[in-house]
C-alpha cells in the first residue's frame, strides 16, 4: 500500500464523497454500468501502438459509433487528434458524463469492482473517474514500470482541495530535488536506529489506550480508538514529548480537518470543507508557536520537527516555517487512518479465528514471561523476533489491502507494452488486484499467514507502495502493530459485538461501524 501509515494523502479518493452523496450513490450506482454517453469523445480507449518509440507515440484510434466500427477523427482533449484505424484497442464502459464510474468505485466492494474489470478486460484497462480518463494496471510489472523504473514519466496527482488542507509544500505533492531532500529528512527521523528509542513511549501509549478501552466494559469502535492511538504516536514521532495543551489543540483542530477532508470542496461558510480550512489555519498557527518556542529556547530534539528545523541545503538555505508546517501536517495525516484501518482488521481476523490467535498468544506469552510477567519493557531484539505475529501482520496487510490503488499522471505520452497512455491521463497501479491474484498468492481469499514463510515474488506484495514515493514510515507502522498486539493478547481479551457484518469505506475499507467491541483486562 503506498504508505499506509505515512502517506495517506497519496491514497485518498480523487472524488470527495460526503454523507450528502449517499442517496445519490444508492440511486445511480445500479445504472452506471449500462449508461453510456455518446457525446463524450472516445477517451476511454487504450490504443495499441503501430509505430516504434521508446516512450512517445501519437497513434490512431478506433471508436465505436452508432454505425459500427468506423474510422473517424479523434477530437478528444485527452490526446493528439489523429485519423485512421487503431490496430488494437481495449475499451470499457464510460459511465455517466463527468462522473464516469466514480460512484461505483467508491461505493462498491473494491474486490468486486476491480476483479470484474480485470476479468473482462485483462491486466490493462480503462475507466473514467470524475471526468478524468484513467488507465488501471493490474500486474506487478506494470506497477513497477510506473512506480520504479519509469517513475520520472509519472507524477503524483491530487485534487487541489486536498492540497489546500494538507499544504502545497508537503513532500508527497512533489517529485524531483525538493521531494528527495524532504523525504531524506523524514526517513532519517523514522530510521530503525531512531524508532527503536521510541519503544518505551509506544508501550506506554499502547497500554494506556488498552486500559481506557477496558475501563467500564463499554462498547467502543475499534477503528475510532485505533485512530486515537495512531494519532498519539504520530504526535510523538513529530514533536517528541509535546506539552499537553498543544497536543489537545492539535487534536481538536485535526478532527475538524479530517471531517472535511473527504467532503465536497466548497468555501460556503458552515460547510465541512469550509470549517476544515479554518481548522487547518489554526493548526498552522499552533505549529508556528511550537517552532517559535523551540527556536527561542534552543531546544535540541531528535524528532521530525528538529530535523526539519535544522535542515540546510548546499546553499545554506533553510526551510521556511510554511514548508515545515505543511510537511508536519502531511505526516500527521498520513500516520493515522491507514495504520488504524490495518489494526482494526487485525483484531477482527484474530477474533474470528481462535486457531489463528492461539499461536500468537503463545509466542507473546513467552516474551511476557521472559520479561517477568511484563515488569520489564520490551526490547528491540524481542520485537524483531516475533515471526508468528509478524507473518500474521503481513497477511493482514495483504488481505485488507487498505490502499487499493494509487494515482499517478503521465507527464508525457507513454507507451507500455504497446499501449499508449497519453500525457495528462491518470494511471492507477492496482495493489489490491495484485495482492489478491491467485497466481502470486494461492487461495487469495483465505487468511493464511504461513504463505509468508517464503518471501513473495518480487513486486507482488506492496502494502507500503513502491519506488521513491513508498511509505518512509513502514517500519514505524509495523513497530506500532507489534507492540500493541503484544500487550493486547497478554493482558486483555475482547469480544466483537457487531450486529451486522460487512465493510464500509471512509475512504479506506474497515469492518462495518468500525468494528464495535468490548475489552476486558485478564484476571
Amino acid at each position: 500500500m503506498e504508505s499506509p501509515t505515512l502517506c495517506q494523502p497519496l491514497l485518498v479518493p480523487i472524488f470527495e464523497v460526503s454523507g450528502a452523496w449517499t442517496p445519490l450513490i444508492a440511486t445511480l450506482t445500479p445504472l452506471i454500468s449500462t449508461r453510456a454517453n455518446p457525446a463524450i469523445p472516445d477517451c476511454d480507449l487504450l490504443v495499441r501502438q503501430h509505430r516504434t518509440s521508446p516512450y512517445l507515440e501519437t497513434t490512431s484510434l478506433r471508436g465505436t459509433t452508432p454505425f459500427g466500427n468506423l474510422p473517424r477523427r479523434h477530437s478528444s482533449p485527452c490526446s493528439t487528434p489523429t485519423w485512421g484505424w487503431g490496430p488494437s484497442v481495449v475499451d470499457m464502459t464510460r459511465g455517466w458524463p463527468y462522473i464516469g464510474e466514480t460512484l461505483q468505485l467508491y461505493s462498491q466492494d473494491p474486490n468486486v469492482f476491480f476483479a470484474l474489470k480485470q476479468k473482462r478486460y485483462g491486466e490493462i484497462f480503462k475507466t473514467h473517474i470524475l471526468g478524468c480518463p484513467c488507465v488501471m494496471l493490474a500486474s506487478p510489472e506494470a506497477a513497477r514500470f510506473v512506480l520504479v523504473t519509469h517513475a520520472h514519466l509519472f507524477k503524483p496527482t491530487y485534487p487541489k482541495s486536498k492540497e489546500k488542507l494538507i499544504g502545497p509544500a508537503a513532500l508527497f505533492f512533489h517529485q524531483g530535488d525538493y521531494h528527495t531532500r524532504i523525504r531524506k529528512l523524514v526517513q532519517t527521523s523514522l530510521s530503525l536506529e531512531t524508532i527503536r528509542k521510541l519503544i518505551p513511549d509506544i508501550e506506554t501509549t499502547a497500554v494506556s489506550s488498552l486500559e481506557s478501552w477496558a475501563s467500564g466494559g463499554q462498547v467502543i469502535s475499534i477503528f475510532q480508538e485505533m485512530k486515537k492511538f495512531s494519532f498519539n504516536i504520530g504526535i510523538l514521532t513529530i514533536f517528541g514529548h509535546l506539552e499537553s495543551i498543544y497536543r489537545k489543540q492539535l487534536k481538536e483542530n485535526y478532527c475538524i480537518v479530517e471531517r472535511g477532508y473527504n467532503s465536497f470542496p466548497t468555501s460556503i461558510p458552515g460547510t465541512a470543507y469550509s470549517k476544515a480550512l479554518l481548522a487547518r489555519k489554526r493548526i498552522r498557527e499552533i505549529i508556528s508557536e511550537i517552532i517559535y518556542k523551540r527556536k527561542k529556547q534552543r531546544l535540541m530534539e531528535k524528532d521530525l520537527l528538529d530535523h526539519l528545523l535544522n535542515y540546510k541545503d548546499v546553499k545554506g538555505d533553510t526551510l521556511t516555517d510554511e514548508q515545515i508546517a505543511d510537511n508536519v501536517i502531511g505526516v500527521l495525516f498520513a500516520a493515522q487512518d491507514t495504520t488504524a484501518s490495518v489494526l482494526t482488521w487485525i483484531l477482527k481476523y484474530l477474533y474470528d479465528d481462535q486457531k489463528l490467535l492461539e499461536p500468537i498468544k503463545a509466542e507473546q506469552r513467552a516474551i511476557y514471561e521472559a520479561n517477568e510477567e511484563g515488569k520489564k519493557p520490551l526490547t528491540w531484539g524481542q520485537i524483531r523476533n516475533m515471526p508468528v505475529t509478524y507473518r500474521m501482520i503481513l497477511e493482514s496487510l495483504r488481505m485488507s489491502s487498505i490502499i487499493s490503488f494509487t494515482f499517478r499522471e503521465a507527464v508525457v505520452d507513454v507507451v507500455y507494452k504497446g499501449y499508449l497512455i497519453p500525457k495528462g491521463w491518470k494511471v492507477m497501479p492496482l495493489f489490491r488486484n495484485i495482492h489478491h491474484n491467485a497466481d502470486f498468492f494461492p487461495g487469495p481469499h483465505n487468511f493464511d499467514p504461513s504463505r509468508f514463510e517464503v518471501a513473495p515474488k518480487p513486486n507482488t506484495f506492496m502494502p507500503f507502495g513502491n519506488g521513491v514515493h513508498s511509505c518512509p514510515g513502514n517500519e514505524l507502522a509495523k513497530l506500532n502493530m507489534l507492540v500493541l498486539i503484544h500487550h493486547l493478547v497478554t493482558k486483555f481479551r475482547w469480544e466483537v459485538v457487531a450486529s451486522e457484518s460487512g465493510i464500509q469505506y471512509s475512504p479506506f475499507p474497515v469492518p462495518m461501524h468500525g468494528l464495535p467491541a468490548r475489552f476486558w483486562r485478564n484476571e
